[in-house]
């Protein structure tokens, strides 16, 4: 496995017939699925390992974010990566951005409300990401709903020559998501925290079998506040303008973003493809 720290190494290394998994470290199975699949389809496997700064907004856990480089990078080899591009803060950002990426409508809904400037920092990063490597394929997991959708939109709309390729989500045997954040869960909270995917799927089976969407989506906020959580969002949205939806229609998945005690995690669940 090759691990390359600048720009100028790694397009020495890079060939066109490449997988790219874009991630922030902390890696997890989630991540390592993306990265099998990677190298099922391509030629080549990438992956990057860069805590963004650029969205994460004032109070957030940018400086607390976990960042475990050397179990990172052996969790890649294991799973046989050809090449880790590992940059500095300063190799990905020399000087303060003048120039940012800006996806308007779907980043002012949802995740974009509650973390202004949170997708500038994500479509930034991403297109820089995209520009470097120049993969055939970029791999993304379900899990981060909204992000797929955003990054989904600028490829589209900027003719970006790159396929994104969305998993599915990787859950615990209990259902809860797989995501770096999880580990700042207290073992109590941990204990909490799969009533979100519980919700998520009763909220499904009671759409589909005909209950009406207000009382599924009231029912289910309930029960998530009475869970402990400081509920952001629970709601059904229509997949591509990701504007809530009033009754049931193709297309649509139910999401979800909470607190508790000091980790906000983020869920979401399809009802009809």
């Amino acid at each position: 496995m090759i691990v390359c720290k600048t720009i100028a190494e790694l397009r020495t290394h890079r060939i066109a017939d490449s997988g790219f998994v874009p991630t922030m470290g902390a890696l997890h199975e989630g991540h390592l699925t993306l990265m099998d699949k990677a190298k099922e389809e391509c030629a080549q496997s990438i992956v990057s390992i860069f805590v963004n700064p650029l969205q994460f907004g004032q109070g957030e856990d940018f400086t607390r974010y976990p960042r475990p480089i050397e179990s990172d990078l052996e969790a890649a080899e294991r799973r046989e990566v050809d090449l880790v591009f590992l940059p500095g803060e300063k190799e990905m950002y020399p000087n303060v951005p003048s120039t940012i990426v800006q996806v308007p409508g779907i980043t002012e809904l949802w995740e974009g409300a509650s973390r202004p400037g949170h997708f500038v920092g994500v479509a930034t990063v991403v297109a820089k990401l995209f520009e470097i490597v120049q993969p055939k394929i970029a791999y993304f997991g379900r899990k981060d709903f909204q992000q797929c959708a955003v990054v989904s939109r600028m490829i589209h709309d900027l003719n970006m020559p790159i396929s994104i390729s969305i998993q599915p989500t990787v859950r615990e045997a209990d259902g809860l998501a797989l995501s770096s954040r999880n580990r700042y869960l207290s073992p109590e909270e941990r204990q909490i925290v799969p009533v979100i995917y519980e919700v998520l799927s009763k909220s499904k089976e009671g759409l589909l079998l005909g209950i009406e969407l207000e009382s599924v989506l009231g029912d289910a906020r309930r029960k998530l506040i009475s869970a402990g959580f400081e509920l952001d969002y629970f709601e059904l949205v229509d997949e591509k303008s990701l504007l809530p939806v009033r009754e049931l229609q193709n297309q649509c998945t139910l999401i979800f973003a909470g607190k508790i005690g000091r980790t906000r995690l983020i869920d979401n669940l399809q009802v009809r493809s």
